[in-house]
């Protein structure tokens, strides 16, 4: 497809891109003029193809976007990108393009929105990019997965388009035709990433200095409730008790969903922190025991 790729860079004066997996790829992709590089889902998890690829790229002033591994191991991911800026490769991006479901779901890869943000908060220089495409599998599910990822102040986006995707050779499903595309753009909302402060007292400061308290008030019970556990831990050596008690922690499962209900949190939510704070605590008592 270089061919093909050389006549849109000409014609319409594009960057054009292509996705790598050896240093054979990076040097045929290098002499044929391509602009910017991606490391695909299956590669980024593999520490020697990653290392081999960033050996080709020694020298050369090119982006590479990376995307993330098929499962959803943030490690793997972050490591990737480290280990090729530690190999001199600065103009680097990250690819969003979602995780392999282990459950039913309608889309193709479920996005777990909450590791791209988090390699964002590692990373805040690097672009973050999303792939809806592949997020999706479907072009029904597309626009609302890039507005999304819009809302969530991504720097990008990368979505296929096919002229025709009934003869495409992969994911037809998945292709927009370029009016579509066009349409999709148009749809799309952009959102400022930073609110402007028209006073020292705009509403939205108001509330975020709301939340400030209340975190630090969230913390300090935090605190408090890990001092009790220490001391459980304490009575829990000198009598020989077994720090995890089963029936104890069903029960605080149990009553902290019921509470959540009341207060209109989701029960979910609440158990999944019980199980932060429990883990914690077992450490707690475990360390100190």
């Amino acid at each position: 497809a270089f061919p093909w790729l050389k006549k849109v860079k000409q014609k319409y004066g594009f960057l054009i891109a292509c996705e790598v997996a050896t240093s054979q790829h990076v040097e045929k992709g290098l002499a044929n003029g391509i602009d910017i590089f991606w490391i695909g889902a299956r590669t980024t998890p593999n520490p020697f193809a990653v290392n081999e690829i960033a050996e080709a790229f020694r020298g050369v002033d090119v982006p590479v976007m990376v995307k993330n591994p098929v499962n959803p191991d943030f490690g793997l991911w972050l490591g990737a990108i480290e280990r090729l800026y530690k190999l001199g490769i600065h103009k680097l991006a990250a690819v969003h393009r979602g995780f392999f479901p282990f459950e039913q779901t309608k889309l193709r890869n479920i996005p777990k929105w909450e590791m791209a943000i988090e390699l964002k908060s590692e990373c805040p220089d690097i672009p973050l990019i999303a792939d809806p495409s592949h997020m999706a599998g479907n072009i029904k599910y597309v626009e609302n997965l890039a507005q999304k990822a819009l809302d969530l102040n991504y720097n990008g986006l990368m979505i296929e388009t096919h002229i025709n995707p009934l003869v495409a050779k992969s994911d037809a499903k998945q292709q927009l035709t370029p009016e579509q595309l066009h349409k999709l753009l148009t749809n799309l909302i952009f959102k400022q990433s930073k609110v402007i402060r028209d006073n020292k007292n705009s509403i939205i400061e108001n509330y975020r200095d709301q939340i400030d308290s209340i975190d630090y008030q969230m913390l300090e019970l935090l605190a408090q409730r890990m001092e009790v556990v220490r001391k459980i831990g304490v009575y829990k050596k000198e009598h020989k008790v077994t720090i995890f008690q089963l029936r104890r922690w069903i029960e605080i499962l149990q009553t902290r969903g019921d509470f959540a209900k009341k207060t209109n949190l989701s029960p979910d939510f609440v158990k999944q922190v019980m199980r932060l704070i429990h883990k914690e605590s077992i450490r707690q008592q475990t360390d100190n025991g």
